[in-house]
């Protein structure tokens, strides 16, 4: 089963299209209406945007922790 996708994938973004590539639903193929996917990964799109956003504006963005 893949995983789910985390706060920390926000340093793997570097441009908007990768946004896309790194939200996953692990749980895709197990749900009823295919609103509530789009639904969950309109969240987990806006938490890694605010975690992105969090990040440069604190000046975590690109340092190796």
């Amino acid at each position: 089963m893949p995983r789910r996708t985390h706060l920390e994938d926000a340093e793997q973004i570097e441009t908007a299209d990768d946004l896309e590539d790194i939200v996953s639903d692990k749980r895709e193929g197990w749900r009823q209406a295919s609103a509530n996917a789009r639904r969950r990964q309109r969240r987990y799109k806006k938490k890694l945007t605010n975690e992105v956003l969090r990040r440069v504006r604190d000046g975590d963005w690109g340092e190796d922790a």
